[in-house]
């Protein structure tokens, strides 16, 4: 079995800033920021600006490689992250949905990923530093994307026991980009866009691993996609089996976020919230359904998502709203805004299973 390398203990840092979360998720709902890959197409960046000097010769185009950006383009992520905040989010999430030697190999650039989750964190660790302020402090969450290849799922129809990659490639490839965000500053790991549960899991043992290898233990949040009105992730599970199934992580917070708008997923972030009394919801929609006639490449305008994740808020239904695809510092702002007059949904009595795990650490 290939497994990563134990890292020397160290001694846990105490936590100056992750450890504020749960007190402030307690007082008022937490802002996420919206889409990175939306953002990034304004800028118009052509196939020399992914590339740069350093890439210029690079055999396969890499364009689209949005990871790439904070090595040869960091000014564009770092204002990116800056109208975020300006726009009123709290939690901001690192550029590195694809920063993993899985989803590099695409792009022949596997042994870049380490580096690019580094500087990633660094853009965004900076980017906080210089909004937060002692009344409204600003967090990075490390993201850790679902690569785009499932261990639960066959890419040949023909062959329904094929597999493109296993459980341990997963874990040692999210083992070495979550150690990347831990080094590069962030405050928080975002396992997000799940659509497949093993995947879920071998990130999960691999952010376990290194907290156990380093001695620091950080928040997890764990974000699923319901990919259609089934109300199922693509590997199969409904949303409560889904939470049952990774709930032994102790999340700081669970939650779902991309494929469908607010309206479409309603009942499955109420289900969400109903069934994990004592862990915080997130919930992070995309700008409704996909329109190319859009500026956003999608329907929604900023006041309506603002109303339909206000609906949730005023339901009890959350702790952390944002946004995701097709989603603008705009539609943040109009979150940020309208989600500010309710408050929180309150946990069952008890902490939550983060603060519990650390207790039993």
């Amino acid at each position: 079995m290939n497994t990563p390398a134990k890292l020397a203990p160290v001694a846990r840092r105490p936590y100056t800033r992750a450890a504020q979360l749960p007190e402030i998720m307690r007082q008022r709902i937490v802002v996420l920021d919206g889409a990175m890959g939306t953002m990034i197409q304004r800028y118009k960046l052509g196939e020399a600006d992914y590339r740069g000097t350093r890439f210029a010769e690079h055999g396969k185009d890499l364009k689209g490689n949005n990871e790439l950006l904070q090595l040869t383009k960091p000014e564009v992520i770092s204002e990116i992250h800056e109208n975020y905040l300006k726009a009123g989010a709290d939690l901001i999430e690192t550029n590195t949905f694809g920063a993993t030697t899985v989803a590099q190999e695409d792009y022949d650039l596997p042994e870049l990923a380490y580096e690019m989750n580094v500087a990633a964190a660094k853009l965004a660790r900076a980017a906080c530093d210089k909004y937060s302020t002692p009344d409204k402090p600003r967090f990075v969450a490390g993201a850790i994307g679902p690569t785009p290849k499932t261990a639960s799922i066959s890419p040949d129809v023909n062959d329904p026991g094929a597999r493109n990659v296993d459980f341990d490639t997963l874990r040692t490839a999210y083992y070495e980009q979550a150690k990347a965000l831990l080094e590069g500053g962030c405050d928080v790991i975002l396992i997000e866009t799940i659509f497949d549960t093993l995947n879920a899991k071998a990130a999960i043992f691999a952010v376990d691993q290194l907290f156990e290898d380093t001695g620091e233990r950080l928040p997890i949040i764990i974000s699923g996609t319901v990919t259609d009105a089934s109300g199922r992730i693509l590997s199969g599970q409904t949303v409560s089996a889904f939470w049952h199934s990774v709930r032994h992580a102790h999340p700081l917070a669970i939650g779902l976020n991309c494929a469908l708008g607010a309206t479409l997923m309603r009942p499955y972030i109420e289900e969400l919230s109903k069934i994990a009394g004592d862990t915080f919801i997130s919930c992070y929609p995309n700008a409704g359904l996909p329109n190319p006639m859009s500026d956003t490449g999608f329907d929604e305008t900023p006041e309506i998502t603002g109303g339909l994740v206000e609906e949730f808020a005023k339901s009890g239904f959350l702790n952390i709203a944002g946004g995701c695809c097709g989603t603008t510092p705009d539609h943040i702002a109009a979150i940020a805004r309208r989600v500010s007059a309710y408050k929180p949904r309150c946990l069952h009595e008890g902490s939550t299973g983060f603060l519990s795990s650390l207790k039993a650490a």
